[in-house]
């Protein structure tokens, strides 16, 4: 006579990548390389059996199981309990742990929530100055202005120091000189 090993109330029929399971608690194990999760419906819960964790969740590989666990309470998604990779809403990611605030040297950074590096303006250095022109002419005048001009090379983080100006202009004298006329001197020819 074959002598069953099973409980009464435990099936290998199962659905869901279930190795073994009960009518009332779902998942009793699973089978090979799915993680098994409890999952809570009202006050009860059931074991289910999945290719991944889900979000707020770790996978754990043991011999006879793979486990997924709870990551922190500030934790959305995480490696292992102790190593965050995105925090839940209110809370920064630095180094793997989810903070209110971010430490000193460090600045929020509302978009990724996480703590980044402050970064300051960068410009290049100033071009030559430009030749002395008044309204737009290099000629029929003694006194004009020059400019000089310079790009913004790294854009400040919000608490970065800010941009310097990109361009100035000073004051400048030449000798004076006359304009020549366009089309003196020149004739045109008829054929």
């Amino acid at each position: 006579m074959l002598v069953s090993s099973v409980h009464p109330n435990v099936s290998q029929g199962c659905q869901g990548g279930c190795a073994t399971c009960s009518d009332y608690n779902g998942c009793l194990s699973c089978k090979p390389r799915l993680f098994f999760v409890l999952e809570r419906i009202g006050m009860k819960q059931i074991g289910v059996c999945l290719s991944s964790c889900p979000s707020g969740y770790y996978g754990t590989r043991y011999p006879d199981i793979n486990k997924c666990a709870k990551c922190k309470a500030d934790c959305d998604t995480c490696f292992t309990r102790n190593f965050c990779t995105k925090c839940k809403s209110g809370f920064y990611l630095y180094s793997g742990k989810c903070l209110e605030k971010c430490p000193d040297g460090l600045e929020a950074n509302n978009h990724t929530m996480e703590c980044t590096s402050i970064v300051h303006c960068e410009a290049s250095e100033w071009s030559p100055w430009s030749p002395c022109t008044k309204k737009g002419k290099t000629c029929g005048f003694k006194r004009g202005n020059e400019v000089r001009v310079r790009e913004i090379v790294q854009h400040p983080s919000a608490r970065g120091n800010p941009c310097p100006a990109t361009s100035e202009s000073r004051k400048c004298m030449v000798q004076r000189k006359r304009c020549q006329k366009e089309g003196k001197g020149t004739t045109l020819s008829s054929s």
